[in-house]
């Protein structure tokens, strides 16, 4: 069985754990830890988790409100952290004593019952990679940070049977927002974050019959509207607002299962 939850999801932190269980066996993925250490560790044991119970971290990028706590957490529980070189070399000097460990575009990453593949992406990061994680059954897309689509992402979200996905900003809200001028174009820009309709072609794009499950995420809280975001998600996917779920910035998710 593979399942996920969001801790939270917003420019103030973002985080996201995935668990597969086979049998006895359980694997749990921490992807991003954009919070202070006491806010995860509450937001963790809110899902029912201690930080101990964690095998391994993904940082997707350097942004503060995804890297946060890594390497306090990783060395506090001596727990492995995944990511590209490019976002090691971002964080400047930074020791994890031999817990870090290279991911690399389209290179599978082998965690026991939980298989994670990486893939590149445009954004404004020194090396970004967002992920898909499977249990051999059943595979979840994660995409939560990047300026525009490609034959690449669209290739590796294939055949997932659920997706946490970004719905970042509704254009006419952050054309109208209080943001200075260089942050809207930075956001809605090709390297920034998905505007609602792009992220429901992306959707639609990768849309099959065993897609049960689209979750959106890292909502602007200023210049979008979860409103927005089920509309715009239902009518790419034909369906219904409320069969659309969505990332709460403090509250994420509860368990959801792929």
């Amino acid at each position: 069985m593979l399942r996920f939850r969001s801790l939270g999801s917003g420019s103030s932190g973002n985080a996201t754990v995935v668990e597969a269980r086979s049998g006895n066996q359980v694997t749990r993925l921490l992807i991003d830890c954009g919070f202070g250490l006491k806010h995860l560790d509450a937001r963790l044991g809110r899902a029912g988790l201690a930080a101990s119970q964690l095998d391994a971290i993904f940082i997707t990028h350097e942004h503060g409100d995804h890297i946060g706590c890594a390497r306090q957490l990783a060395l506090r529980e001596r727990i492995p952290v995944w990511m590209s070189q490019g976002t090691y070399a971002a964080l400047g000097p930074c020791d994890f004593e031999g817990l870090f460990k290279t991911a690399r575009d389209a290179q599978a990453i082998d965690l026991g019952g939980l298989q994670v593949m990486p893939f590149t992406v445009p954004h404004d990061a020194r090396e970004p990679l967002q992920l898909t994680c499977s249990d051999g059954a059943s595979k979840l897309g994660v995409l939560t940070d990047l300026g525009h689509s490609t034959t690449h992402v669209l290739a590796h979200l294939g055949h997932c049977q659920a997706l946490l996905l970004e719905c970042n900003h509704d254009p006419e809200l952050l054309a109208a927002s209080g943001y200075p001028v260089f942050l809207k174009k930075r956001v809605g820009g090709p390297h920034g974050h998905l505007a609602n309709a792009d992220a429901a072609a992306i959707a639609l794009a990768v849309q099959h019959a065993g897609l049960n499950r689209v979750v959106a995420a890292h909502l602007s809280e200023q210049n979008n509207r979860p409103e927005l975001v089920r509309a715009a998600l239902a009518a790419a996917l034909g369906r219904t607002a409320p069969e659309i779920d969505t990332a709460h910035a403090i509250d994420g998710t509860p368990w959801i299962e792929v």
